[in-house]
C-alpha cells in the first residue's frame, strides 16, 4: 500500500491528519489526470489531479497540493492542501485547509481548521452548533450593545452638565 502520510512535493511536505489515516483511501485521482464531469465515490478519495465538476464522496476527501476541484465538494471529512473553487460541505465532519490550501466558496461543516497562510474566501456555517449556544451568543451580543449604548448616553450627559 502506498504511504499516504505525506502530500508529495519536493518543496514542502504536509502531513495528512491522523484521523484520515485511519480511513483507507480507495480511490486516487493521480497528478495530471483531468476529469470533466462529476465524480461520486463510496470510499475515501484522494485527488491530485483536476476535477471539472461536482465531487461527492461518502468517506474522506483529500485534495493534494496539486489537486484542484472546480465545482462543489462534499464528504464526511475534507482535507484541502490544493484548491477548491466551489462550495464545500461536510455537515457531520471536519474541513481542514492546510497552509498550501485554497477554498473559494462557502463551507458548511461541524468543525473547521484553517492553517496560517491558507486561503479561504467565503462564508462558513457551523452545523454542529446547537440552538441554545447560538441563542446565548446572540443574547450576549445584544447585551454588549445595550451596555455600550448606555455608556455613550452617560458620556453625553456628562458633556451637557
Amino acid at each position: 500500500m502506498e504511504d499516504l502520510r505525506m502530500f508529495g512535493n519536493s518543496k514542502k511536505e504536509t502531513d495528512i491528519p491522523e484521523s484520515t489515516l485511519l480511513e483507507q483511501v480507495g480511490t486516487i485521482i493521480g497528478p495530471g489526470a483531468v476529469i470533466d464531469g462529476p465524480l461520486t465515490t463510496k470510499d475515501s478519495t484522494r485527488i491530485d489531479g483536476t476535477i471539472k465538476g461536482n465531487v461527492t464522496i461518502s468517506g474522506a476527501l483529500i485534495v493534494g497540493q496539486d489537486g484542484k476541484i472546480n465545482g462543489t465538494a462534499s464528504g464526511v471529512n475534507i482535507y484541502v492542501a490544493g484548491e477548491i473553487n466551489g462550495n464545500v460541505s461536510a455537515p457531520q465532519g471536519k474541513v481542514e485547509i492546510s497552509d498550501t490550501g485554497k477554498v473559494i466558496g462557502d463551507i458548511s461543516c461541524k468543525s473547521i481548521i484553517i492553517d496560517e497562510n491558507a486561503i479561504f474566501q467565503g462564508r462558513c456555517d457551523m452545523t454542529g452548533l446547537d440552538k441554545s449556544s447560538a441563542e446565548i451568543a446572540k443574547e450576549r451580543m445584544a447585551s454588549d450593545k445595550e451596555s455600550s449604548d448606555e455608556n455613550s448616553s452617560d458620556d453625553k450627559d456628562k458633556e451637557n452638565k
